[in-house]
């Protein structure tokens, strides 16, 4: 009862923290706790459970803990090798190969500590478990919240839709990542237009500078997209300074004070991108829901870990502390091992 207790308390400020905003990383935690009390609270249960229900229960939950390690592994070598065929040999795509190869590494770790029986080598792996298990915990909580949150309903009340630049191909022309976005962008104002009066239509941001490798800035090109295929002109405002996803939405937001003081927005962005945007909408101030367009299945992984790298470095105080505790823990425990 405590484990569900516990969950229930979870649940209740997930809830509170969701009406309260939405674009905040604490909610993905306040789920991911409520969600491990739940299950401790359904694994204690299983003494209760018919004869054979729990026994196989266990059974499944091993072979998950022991096979399922080697399959993910396998999988994220495989997506590397795909990800550096299609998309280059640049470190941000080399990231699911390197999170499979780590993976592999540990458990040839685990495996040495067990054959050597050394008692050095096992606190090293049970140190390294802990870490990692604290981090494998918080990248659960972003994936499974960022799910969630990709699929909350659009605001219609709003005055802006800003579509977030990605950089052009060969300086002047719009890539299928980009276009992705471009294209939702005209879904959501479509939707935000039909139920506006006249006077009061929303207007479109395409918003992104000119790189040093770029004929034109970003925003140019991505106005030049949607105005080719059918998409009116004057409804197109161009945000043509920013160089970074922050820029992007502080200049986006001055234009948009500048025209609608107060104004909400919806945010375009790629779908693994969504809810780290929404985190920097909220830090610089931006009243706006962020949405996500399609991506290839392939460059997921990569772009997944990429973003949860930033989010966690943008509470690095917190969770360096906590990793830094961990380990030291590991250290207290060679020292009694060693007295």
């Amino acid at each position: 009862m405590f484990a569900y207790a516990v969950a229930a308390v979870f649940l209740l400020l997930f809830g509170a923290g969701v009406l309260r905003d939405r674009r905040r990383f604490s909610n993905a935690v306040y789920l991911g706790l409520a969600v491990t009390f739940l299950g401790l609270g359904l694994l204690a249960g299983l003494a209760d459970a018919p004869p054979g229900v729990g026994v196989t229960v266990v059974v499944i939950l091993l072979l998950v803990l022991s096979l399922g390690p080697v399959a993910l592994a396998g999988l994220l070598c495989a997506n590397g090798v795909k990800m550096v065929r299609k998309e280059g040999r640049r470190p941000a795509n080399l990231l699911s190969l390197l999170a499979g190869l780590g993976m592999f590494g540990v458990m040839g770790l685990m495996g040495a500590a067990v054959l050597s029986r050394s008692t050095t080598l096992g606190i090293v792996v049970g140190t390294l478990l802990m870490v990692l298990g604290y981090v494998s915990f918080l990248f659960l909580c972003f994936v499974g919240y960022a799910f969630l949150y990709g699929r909350m309903r659009i605001r219609r009340d709003a005055d802006y839709v800003v579509v977030l630049g990605s950089g052009l191909i060969g300086g002047r022309r719009v890539p299928p990542l980009l276009a992705s976005r471009l294209d939702r962008g005209r879904e959501v104002y479509a939707t935000l237009a039909e139920r506006r009066e006249v006077d009061r239509q929303p207007l479109l941001i395409t918003s992104g500078g000119q790189g040093p490798d770029e004929e034109l800035p970003e925003s140019h090109a991505m106005a030049d997209y949607l105005v080719e295929r059918g998409f009116p002109a004057e409804r197109i405002v161009r945000e043509d300074r920013s160089r970074t996803t922050e820029e992007n939405l502080l200049f986006s937001h001055a234009l948009m004070e500048a025209e609608r003081p107060g104004s909400e927005c919806v945010i375009v962005t790629n779908n693994f991108h969504a809810f780290r945007a929404a985190l920097m909408a909220r830090k610089a101030g931006v009243n706006g829901q962020v949405v996500g367009s399609p991506t290839a299945a392939y460059f997921w992984p990569s772009a997944t870990m990429r973003e949860f790298a930033a989010v966690f470095l943008q509470y690095k105080t917190v969770n360096l502390a906590i990793c830094g505790a961990l380990v030291l823990m590991g250290g207290l425990a060679y020292i009694a091992a060693a007295v």
